[in-house]
């Protein structure tokens, strides 16, 4: 990690109200004192400065914030400088940095230096990302479990554990019994165990984590003309799908994504199915049957009973202002003209999604990177438990790969841990 200072605008780009540049790196008391035109000043203190270029012409009227060392964000020195939210000043304020020997950041590099500094773990940083892309509340709590620790104090638990399962499994080749606590082999492998279930059970969990952080998909299906686009369009609160009386007005697939008690959930209308010499039209029914596949919920819907209702999803009879006979007590009746039903067909939908999502949430937050490291951890742990026989190298080898797992999880990786926990853990007096 290089020793430049760096800055980059931290608020969002375009025009606002606000802007918040930040600025990383060794010593920047100097600068700060050029900043506020004050000789003396105190660490994270608010100080109102006219900032002027070296041409001592006003560049804005800010407000400027000294974060020293190793008390921020990066663990570096932090300046933040907070003007007005227009171009032309944020342009300014960058030139005046530039004069000064700065250079602009790369992207992720104040959380990079962040990682190195021991301010954050790889968790942490996960977090950050999940929390930055955050359009529910759901996905906010979630992220914010990883940002604020609660995902690393897991994973080191088990590192750690991991560490001294194979610490204590290298000791008994070199200990007689007597030095050793006592059923220790027993110990290790009950402990083994114990940790291969608990990582189990997370990746079990790791198609409801990463349905909170992509979407719950549902998907509307039915023939054509029964009013799937009109559902669409009601429950989204807009007319984006086209609504039409002619058959097969959707030929692709209609997507948006809404909020629903704090879940995102991806909502799809799709192409009517029908026997049709369509091209067009058949590309269309293709990826309806695609959509299904992938779905989460599936509404189906018809503008009359079916023989055979589906057990898998929630069964929609639409345009329910033209039936009589609305017995049934296994459908949901809608009307897009009255607004009849709607209510109802929200609240099936709301407790399918938490009894698919809410009874399972997973307790640590898996994405793509995590969820194969885990994987691997699992295999290794597996590999340990199988083939053991007595064998502790061996034994002590795979969970030793575990640990590693865990470890790229976290960022950190270093080579005499194991060593170092034979003899300071173990307190065999030598």
């Amino acid at each position: 990690m290089n020793n430049d200072t760096i800055f980059a605008l931290s608020s969002a780009h375009g025009k606002s109200g606000v802007a918040v540049v930040r600025i990383s790196g060794n010593d920047l008391s100097k600068l700060f004192k050029r900043v506020i035109n004050k000789e003396k000043f105190d660490t994270r203190h608010a100080y109102f400065t006219n900032l002027t270029d070296d041409n001592k012409d006003l560049i804005d009227q800010c407000i400027a914030i000294y974060f020293g060392a190793p008390h921020s964000f990066t663990g570096e020195d932090i300046i933040e400088i907070h003007s007005h939210g227009s171009p032309a000043v944020i342009n300014k304020i960058f030139e005046f940095l530039r004069n000064k020997g700065c250079r602009i950041a790369q992207r992720g590099e104040f959380s990079k230096r962040a990682f190195y500094n021991n301010k954050m773990d790889l968790t942490d940083v996960d977090g950050l990302i999940a929390l930055l892309d955050a359009q529910t509340d759901k996905q906010r709590q979630s992220a914010l479990r990883s940002l604020t620790g609660h995902d690393s104090i897991v994973y080191n638990a088990w590192r750690n554990q991991m560490i001294e399962i194979s610490a204590y499994a290298a000791a008994i080749l070199d200990y007689a019994d007597d030095e050793l606590p006592k059923d220790i082999d027993k110990k290790i492998i009950k402990k083994t165990e114990k940790l291969l279930n608990e990582i189990n059970g997370a990746l079990l969990q790791h198609h409801t984590a990463r349905t909170i952080q992509n979407g719950f998909n549902v998907v509307l299906v039915g023939k054509t003309n029964v009013g799937k686009s009109s559902i669409f369009n009601k429950l989204i609160g807009s007319n984006r799908a086209i609504v039409s009386d002619i058959a097969g007005t959707t030929r692709d697939v209609v997507s948006q994504q809404i909020d629903i008690d704090g879940y995102l959930v991806n909502l799809s209308d799709t192409a009517g199915i029908r026997k049709s010499h369509n091209k067009i039209e058949k590309i269309g029914m293709e990826r309806t049957h695609n959509e299904i596949e992938n779905a989460d919920l599936v509404l189906y819907v018809y503008n009359e009973i079916p023989k055979e209702l589906k057990t898998d999803g929630i069964t929609i009879i639409n345009k329910s202002d033209l039936l009589k006979n609305k017995n049934s007590k296994r459908v949901i009746y809608t009307s897009v003209k009255t607004g009849a039903g709607f209510d109802k067909l929200s609240k099936a939908i709301k407790e399918k999604m938490h009894k698919i999502i809410g009874n399972s949430e997973s307790k640590i937050t898996i994405n793509e990177r995590t969820y194969e490291l885990l994987q691997d951890a699992a295999s290794e742990l597996t590999k340990a438990i199988k083939n053991y026989n007595g064998n502790y190298d061996i034994f002590a080898e795979h969970v030793r790969r575990a640990s590693d797992s865990i470890g790229k999880i976290l960022g950190v990786i270093t080579t005499n841990e194991i060593a170092d926990m034979t003899f300071s853990r173990l307190c065999l007096g030598k």
